[in-house]
């Protein structure tokens, strides 16, 4: 059971918008009831993928300022792009873990370079989260919530690359070991959400769920989000 005072928080992914109408579709879905807009930055080199950068960020920024920009860098370097996201409007930016220190098996301690980008993330004005990969324990997240380093961690439950993936069920355990050991939590689901399976994230835990294909392909958008909105809700 989370926390009362966790919000639930629904963030499409506008890796499943039209780019060619990319703030018009961002404001529609805003209007339809979103909270957040989850950004997929992908350098093709921590994943198989490129997709966009900064000038996206601050070019939407623009149009939509009172926005909350959830940044998901999917980079190989993440600590060459804080101040540059920083400028350009990013509201949350978060990190893979594996970018920093990939071996998650070695990770009783918390890390030196962790630590250093967590606080040059807070120092750029900008909320901290940490994703993991659906093969890395839940574990490797603990020293750094403890140290209260983390505003949102991200579980993938898909592997970091592509839109439009099937939900990977094992990684719900993560999310329900996660809410018992850390109650005020901020626990955010990435990959293959949808109405048929945001029920088994959010009884788990988990009080934000990112939705790409799901509610960009979706004829009523402002349907698909409420019902991700209300379950996670129900849940918590």
């Amino acid at each position: 059971m989370s926390h009362p005072l966790l919000q639930p928080i629904v963030a499409p992914s506008i890796l499943s918008a039209d780019f060619a109408n990319l703030a018009k579709e961002c404001q529609q879905v805003l209007e339809a009831g979103a909270d957040w807009l989850h950004v997929d930055i992908m350098d093709g080199n921590f994943v198989d993928n490129l997709t966009i950068g900064p000038p996206v960020v601050k070019s939407l920024r623009k149009h939509i300022p009172s926005a909350y920009f959830d940044c998901h860098l999917m980079v190989k370097d993440p600590f060459k792009w804080v101040k540059v996201f920083s400028q350009a409007g990013a509201s949350g930016y978060t990190f893979h873990l594996e970018a920093v220190e990939p071996n998650p098996n070695n990770w009783s301690k918390t890390s030196p370079r962790v630590t250093s980008l967590c606080e040059d993330i807070r120092y750029h004005g900008m909320k901290v989260g940490i994703s993991i990969k659906p093969d890395t324990p839940w574990q490797a997240l603990e020293s750094y919530i403890s140290a209260d380093l983390v505003d949102v961690v991200l579980i993938m439950t898909v592997q970091p690359g592509f839109g439009g993936q099937k939900f990977i069920p094992e990684t719900v355990s993560k999310v329900a070991s996660l809410r018992k050991r850390f109650p005020k939590l901020n626990i955010e689901v990435d990959g293959g959400i949808a109405p048929d399976t945001i029920q088994q994230v959010a009884k788990a835990g988990a009080n934000i769920a990112v939705a790409g294909s799901a509610i960009f392909g979706s004829d009523d958008r402002q349907r698909v989000i409420s019902i991700l909105k209300e379950t996670l809700k129900a849940s918590n």
